[in-house]
């Protein structure tokens, strides 16, 4: 029987919330699928750093690479001023772990609202994998004259050609497993960002040639955002750098029905990998339990996926879309017809059976 290490950092606002019942499921899959897990609660997150100035230290990085994989709940607290935890304990994360693939399906479960005029689950349905750890993330940059009329900001775009070829590699492997319409969409700006991109299309060309079963395409960032909301069934897997990706995916998220039901994933796919909802910590929902879980539950679903739990992986999706189909009135907080922990027994009591 097979044994994970997983962390858990329920973080901020209503993380908690939503963590304790994708552990809810977690432990009705592993009873229904024969593994085993043992758990590692870590407490960084706002009050943690208002208590302590603590944000995430580096024990804890050493501990973190002992894992299989983290689960996170959510990051941002209201009294803390933004970019300190994102950047101290996120960011720090991503880096330290070497989580180089931010892996984002955008997919439209049953039941689900979305804003695109006459597009339903059959049409939304791609992966987007983003680049994690290299472009304007890493903070290459600085101020010249600060705080006078003559000030210069400047921050640089980092592209290695390991960091660019391993993500794109990463991705032509996702399209091959999906086995969709096995086709690979680079999203760029080969006009304009004409070193970086440069790099980016001969890595994807070059790469592409040992995968002849995968069709492949260049998109410029501002079409891809026209196509996603246009015609989102013409993509299947979708290649980027860290700041498109990260707006791209934002825009995936509302158009697969919103935060409540987006989920994500940092992967290291030689190490551990951390999996998070995408919505915020949502602190105005706290300790009501109202707030959706089903992102943090798909969040789960796809750490087991990564991990090799497949057969768990896709009953638990299996599971969501059932409730998404059958059973919520909404995804808004305090909409669903449901409370939050009833949501969570919803998806556990259908995957068991």
């Amino acid at each position: 029987m097979k044994a994970y290490k997983i962390g858990v950092l329920p973080g901020d606002g209503t993380g908690p919330e939503v963590v304790n019942e994708g552990l809810k499921v977690l432990e009705a899959a592993a009873s229904k699928f024969d593994f085993k897990y043992e758990l590692s609660h870590y407490d960084f997150g706002g009050d943690r750093y208002l208590k302590t100035g603590e944000t995430l230290s580096d024990s804890a990085i050493e501990e973190f690479k002992q894992l299989d994989a983290i689960f996170l709940g959510a990051i941002g607290h209201p009294n803390v001023k933004p970019g300190i935890l994102e950047q101290g304990i996120l960011l720090k994360a991503r880096f330290a772990l070497d989580q180089y693939i931010n892996l984002r399906p955008v997919k439209l479960y049953p039941g689900v609202d979305t804003p695109l005029k006459d597009k339903g689950p059959d049409d939304i349905d791609f992966v987007v994998v983003r680049e994690n750890t290299e472009g304007l993330y890493t903070g290459c940059g600085g101020f010249l004259k600060k705080d006078t009329p003559d000030e210069v900001a400047i921050q640089t775009s980092i592209n290695t050609r390991k960091g660019v070829e391993r993500c794109v590699r990463y991705a032509f492997e996702v399209c091959k497993t999906r086995n969709k319409t096995k086709n690979l969409t680079l999203c760029g700006k080969t006009n304009v960002l004409t070193f970086a991109f440069d790099l980016w299309e001969r890595a994807f060309n070059e790469v592409g040639k040992e995968y002849p079963m995968i069709t492949t395409d260049y998109a410029h960032v501002d079409a891809t955002c026209m196509w996603m909301v246009k015609n989102p069934e013409w993509f299947d897997v979708i290649v980027t750098d860290n700041m498109f990706g990260d707006i791209i995916t934002d825009l995936g998220a509302m158009i697969q029905g919103g935060m409540g039901i987006a989920a994500g994933g940092n992967i290291n796919p030689e190490g551990v990998s951390m999996f998070e909802p995408i919505g915020g910590s949502a602190p105005k929902y706290t300790g009501q339990n109202i707030i959706n879980p089903l992102a943090a539950i798909a969040a789960l679903q796809l750490l087991l996926e990564i991990l090799g739990e497949r057969k768990a992986a896709d009953s638990i999706e299996q599971a969501i879309m059932y409730v998404t189909g059958e059973k919520l009135e909404s995804l808004a907080a305090g909409k669903m017809g449901y409370s939050t922990s009833e949501v969570g027994d919803l998806v556990a009591e259908r995957l068991s059976k």
